[in-house]
């Protein structure tokens, strides 16, 4: 069984061989897909191909997978082997990669399969393009920021009662039309999101998983996507403290010694998106009435409301891993809101609104079902705090020897 090293680049990646505890190279493959499979298909079906995860990984691993026994994408933040080594060449650096395979210590990367890929891919498209519409908002802020204008007094500055604010406001003739061209760009943008968020909707009604994400106060369509495509296959975790670890929403610790641990902040290790998604969802989760809110201020009274965001965010991952993993919905969900969530994905998903019918959501509407639901809940959100009142954060405290104290004979 021959180990193959391949340290890709964005147009060629270096191919060293590992056989019988020596290091051959096998020399540059061009990046190119056709050029990159005659390559494969010269190995043997008994080989082992290492690759360091990189933007372009998971397409090569797809075209070399075919032709050989197994292909292992690398943790690049675990193999600081290379990444620290006072002499480094592509052809070292695939070495290394197949002798840490071969000794058994390269750190592995899960591969998702193509329907999670393209799930992520379009998570990130989204990010993309919420984060350039904020930026625009941000461009224009400035140029009024520069001009002594004050803040627009309405919440939405790119909505119709901001643009109508927005024209009233005199600025330089260069500045007025650098405001249109930007209002322009966000409306493109905006035309882009909206089909983005169809095919979104789309695949969050097709899965039961996202919709039963949904259940829990706080996550929308939007954040229960982000979960799924960064889980993936849940069955992998094989409990809620390694998804808790692989968002990196864990503390970190360190330890020495026969001294104590001491616990510092979130490691922020694994996907961001994932983990900022979850905060938002936190802030969320704090204001609905319930057992997750109920959490959020038992921690802030301590520590904070930020420490407390994170801190619900982290029992937000528990809960998910729980749902995913058991195939339930949230116990204190409330099933109108929730059928008013569904509605919202049909129609963004392109479903025709039907005026003058009572459908699912229907109930939402109607103030005393939904004070009935909420007082429900309330209910509880009070259990619950009444179940932890008198829980110790620091554990019972150690009775004192009296040492200090001792008289000496």
């Amino acid at each position: 069984m021959r180990i193959i090293g391949l340290d890709i680049h964005r147009a060629f990646a270096e191919a060293v061989a590992w056989e019988d505890g020596k290091l051959r190279r096998l020399g540059r493959v061009d990046m190119r897909r056709d050029l990159l499979d005659a390559f494969a298909a010269k190995l043997s079906p008994s080989d082992i191909v290492v690759i360091e995860a990189t933007g372009n990984a998971s397409s090569a691993a797809a075209v070399v997978a075919p032709h050989v026994k197994k292909v292992v994408i690398a943790n690049p933040k675990q193999v600081r082997i290379i990444a620290y080594g006072k002499i480094k060449t592509d052809t070292i650096d695939a070495g290394v990669l197949a002798q840490l395979y071969a000794s058994g210590f390269l750190p592995e990367v899960w591969v998702p399969d193509e329907p999670t890929q393209a799930l992520r891919r379009q998570v990130t498209r989204r990010n993309q393009i919420v984060r350039q519409r904020s930026r625009l908002k941000n461009v224009i802020q400035s140029i009024l920021h520069s001009h002594l204008i004050p803040s627009c007094p309405h919440a939405d500055l790119c909505g119709a009662k901001g643009r109508s604010w927005l024209s009233e406001q005199v600025v330089p003739e260069d500045e007025r039309l650098a405001i249109d061209r930007h209002l322009r760009e966000f409306d493109r943008l905006g035309d882009d999101l909206q089909v983005i968020e169809r095919d979104l909707a789309r695949s969050t009604l097709e899965d039961e998983g996202v919709k039963r994400l949904m259940t829990i106060p706080g996550v929308d369509m939007t954040v229960a996507l982000a979960m799924k495509a960064a889980i993936g296959d849940v069955s992998r975790f094989e409990e809620p403290q390694k998804l808790v670890s692989y968002l990196g929403l864990n503390p970190s610790v360190r330890q020495s010694g026969p001294g104590p641990a001491y616990h510092g902040r979130i490691t922020k290790q694994g996907r961001g998106h994932a983990r900022g998604m979850l905060v938002e969802a936190a802030w969320a989760a704090a204001r609905a009435p319930g057992p997750l809110r109920a959490f959020f201020l038992r921690v802030r009274a301590r520590r904070g409301q930020h420490v407390a965001a994170v801190a619900t965010a982290r029992k937000l991952a528990v809960v998910i891993w729980h749902l995913l993993t058991k195939g339930e919905s949230y116990a204190w969900a409330r099933p109108s809101l929730h059928a008013k969530k569904l509605r919202d994905v049909e129609l963004k998903a392109g479903s025709k609104a039907v005026r003058g019918q009572k459908g699912a959501a229907h109930a939402y509407n109607i103030k005393s079902h939904r004070d009935e639901e909420r007082r429900w809940v309330e209910q509880a959100e009070t259990a619950y705090a009444r179940f932890v009142s008198g829980w110790n954060p620091r554990g019972p405290k150690r009775a004192r020897t009296g040492a200090a104290n001792e008289k000496r004979l």
